[in-house]
């Protein structure tokens, strides 16, 4: 791959984009440099932004005939630095931003078909718009794109009952390596017509291909939601009552969110906004959330009632249900600012994990056994989507601690210590390193380190036959 682009090559690109098309000057390609969470910083001649598909083709085949690699670029939201340019200044960054129009919504089908920059509050609106619902839901669905989600199979909210991203897509159209296209952008629900080759782009981070446009499942919406907070001893006794929640309500549970104590307790010193759902303080609390259908009615007195018998039966501390939109927005301000919350406490080691359910307590009990021998008065802050199994499981610095100081660095230095110790554990418990971020560049030794090795060698090997020359998203997910 060459060192730096050509003058040819980077008159070629701008050629293929038409006025209006590139970035190069430093103050504007500045915003795609750095990643989300600041822990990378590249450099690039150019930032491509197509308008079309035929312009992303005619970059593609450009960047494959000069060698350049080519890192696509969404909404910058990415955990794990994986669309983030490196420093050589050989790499294109290709912003979706631009190609972000809403091809058609099949009401009647529940189908959305769309661009791959369209945000996903802007395709949650447009499912809206149709009286329908696009069951993906993220705190940063302003600005992550669907390219992005669909590149890195994001989770979210909601996948106790919908699933991944991957489970919501019925057709995806991607750009090739080499400048053909993959059209397979169909909205059918049953297609067995040989391998189900659209599933290889979902999760791959950019490595095989540009997702330029896609068709997803679309749901009813819902004629209302029921939404409580329950305090719990701790995250066994969340996942029991999660077990008793699902027995009565079945796929009407839609979230069931976990907050432990300390969580709480920074959110509560850090963010305007948040207040004690309780008189008094409780080891940790669950966040259950069912969509109610609007033909079925009494759902919330049903739900209630469940409540009230867990409160008296003593396998729950203490329930508040949420009776308005407001106080329902309330209960999910907590648990969607937690992540601020942690960050305005300053930096911290952070896990993605996901867990068999029966085996989540025994993860943390283990791990916090584990890391006091490791990081002593380290703050555990572990909460997440535990309806699905995930764990978002991050240490804070102890109590006291500055913000860059020496103490916080030498915090921080002890990150490879005891990532190697949680996941270590989450693989002997059958967990996931990565539950919902991904590989990026950040993981990328942790992939060749937890994932079976048969798989592994499967992955490179479709690597190298959908990109032989290695331009796709250069050192993410698997080495150069």
């Amino acid at each position: 791959m060459a060192a730096q682009p050509s003058t040819a090559a980077l008159a070629a690109l701008k050629d293929a984009l038409g006025p209006g098309g590139w970035l190069e000057s430093a103050a504007d390609v500045e915003p795609f440099l750095t990643d989300f969470r600041r822990l990378y910083h590249g450099t690039t001649a150019l930032v491509a932004r197509p308008a079309t598909v035929a312009q992303v083709v005619r970059v593609v085949a450009v960047c494959a005939r000069e060698r350049l690699g080519i890192v696509p670029h969404g909404g910058n939201t990415s955990y794990c630095g994986g669309a983030t340019p490196d420093a050589s200044g050989a790499e294109i960054v290709l912003s979706l931003a631009r190609l972000n129009r809403v091809r058609d919504v099949d009401a009647g089908g529940f189908t959305l078909s769309l661009d791959a920059g369209c945000t996903l509050a802007a395709a949650q609106a447009a499912a809206r718009a149709a009286n329908r619902r696009l069951p993906l839901s993220l705190g940063s669905e302003g600005s992550a794109q669907i390219g992005g989600t669909l590149s890195t199979n994001a989770g979210g909210t909601a996948v106790l009952r919908f699933g991944m991203m991957r489970e919501l897509v019925l057709g995806l159209e991607v750009v090739l390596p080499d400048g053909r296209v993959l059209d397979q952008l169909k909205s059918l629900r049953k297609d067995n017509t040989g391998y189900d080759v659209k599933q290889l782009f979902l999760g791959a981070e950019g490595t095989l291909g540009v997702i330029t446009g896609a068709c997803l499942k679309l749901s009813a919406a819902p004629g209302d939601y029921v939404t409580a907070l329950a305090a719990v001893g701790g995250i066994g006794e969340a996942v029991a009552l999660l077990g008793r929640i699902r027995d009565a309500f079945g796929d009407a549970v839609e979230g069931f969110e976990y907050v432990p104590r300390i969580a709480h307790e920074l959110a509560l010193a850090g963010l305007p906004g948040i207040v004690r759902p309780f008189d008094r303080p409780h080891p940790a609390f669950a966040l259950i959330e069912l969509a109610v259908p609007g033909a079925e009615p009494g759902v919330g007195d049903r739900f209630g009632e469940l409540l009230g018998a867990e409160a008296t039966a003593g396998r729950i501390r203490d329930a508040v249900v949420a009776r308005s939109g407001p106080q329902r927005d309330s209960l999910w301000y907590l648990r969607e600012h937690v992540p601020e919350a942690q960050t305005r406490a300053g930096a911290s080691i952070k896990h993605d994990v996901s867990l068999p359910l029966a085996r989540l307590a025994e993860f943390v009990a283990r791990a916090e056994q584990v890391l006091a021998g490791i990081a002593p008065a380290a703050r555990i802050v572990g909460y997440g989507h535990v309806g699905d199994g995930n764990l978002h499981f991050n240490l804070s610095p102890p109590a006291g601690v500055l913000r860059g100081s020496a103490a916080e660095r030498e915090f921080l230095a002890l990150a490879p210590q005891v990532n190697r110790a949680v996941h270590d554990l989450v693989a002997e418990l059958g967990g996931s390193f990565s539950a919902e971020h991904g590989i990026g560049r950040l993981k990328v030794a942790e992939l060749e380190r937890y994932e079976d090795p048969v798989a592994l060698d499967l992955m490179r090997r479709i690597k190298v036959a959908f990109d032989p020359h290695g331009i796709m998203n250069p050192g993410k997910v698997l080495r150069r």
